[in-house]
């Protein structure tokens, strides 16, 4: 059964009420609605100049470690001072009313843990987690609430306390492999789950996109939402349009499971 308006599907609800294994999948559409840019908006301020796809590489950082290491400061600014929105406390709800729910993020801030849910997998890594560049060892901020509000800050990355190697920020770059434990973790849930939600993604970035599909063919219902169409549309078994934020607390609410806010 396809959906393409507002209405939640009976048969939908029919199957939130009897999963037992839950996957909720989000994508940068999900952060975009708690104000987060995402890679496809154009940076502004004094990042204007710059474009996001060229920074996120591990060439980047080589050749340019202070104006990449500045950038990242910004966006773990920008992420800090956002707040998870309604589309995050309603995910972090539904897990009481389910038996089993694992979030598996392509986001790389924190917001679905500080809207309350426990069981979090981040498949492009976490702004909050910067290792070292040369032994991948995990590292701590020196300032955990940086002081960037407008960007354009070039700043020279720590030394690992380690190796005295450059810090990196703790994402996955373009040109990057999956951390192998997320994927597994992630395929793993996958697998076992017999509902599915792709939420704010566009399933065009692989190799994450491959888990809508993984789920499909494990029989589990697949469930999109977001605001257009994406290549799921042909596979998913209900496709709701809509921002995150609004479509997901009126699924909780007409499921009888109450509302976040």
């Amino acid at each position: 059964m396809k959906n393409t308006h507002h209405d939640i599907p009976p048969a939908l609800l029919q199957a939130l009420h009897q999963a037992r294994r839950v996957v909720v999948f989000t994508g940068a559409g999900v952060s975009a609605e708690s104000g987060i840019a995402t890679f496809r908006d154009a940076l502004t301020g004094l990042w204007s100049r710059f474009d996001a796809q060229a920074l996120a590489t591990p060439e980047a950082f080589r050749e340019h470690p202070d104006v990449v290491w500045g950038w990242y400061e910004w966006r773990r600014a920008q992420a800090l001072r956002a707040k998870p929105n309604a589309a995050h406390r309603a995910i972090a709800e539904l897990a009481r009313h389910v038996p089993e729910l694992a979030v598996v993020t392509q986001n790389v801030d924190d917001l679905h843990e500080r809207a309350g849910s426990a069981r979090v997998t981040h498949l492009h890594g976490s702004l909050h987690a910067p290792r070292c560049s040369a032994c991948a060892a995990p590292q701590a901020f020196a300032a955990e609430h940086p002081d960037e509000p407008d960007g354009g800050r070039r700043i020279a990355p720590p030394a690992c306390a380690r190796c005295r190697a450059p810090v990196r920020p703790g994402v996955v770059w373009f040109g990057e492999s999956l951390p192998a434990e997320a994927w597994n973790s992630a395929w793993r849930a996958v697998q076992a789950c017999d509902l599915l939600f792709s939420i704010g993604t566009s399933a065009l970035v692989y190799p994450a996109a491959e888990l809508p599909q993984r789920a499909l063919a494990s029989g589990a219902t697949v469930v999109q939402i977001n605001p257009a169409a994406t290549p799921l549309d042909a596979h998913a078994h209900h496709n709701l349009r809509g921002a995150a934020a609004d479509v997901m607390p009126r699924l909780l609410a007409a499921a009888g499971f109450g509302l976040a806010v």
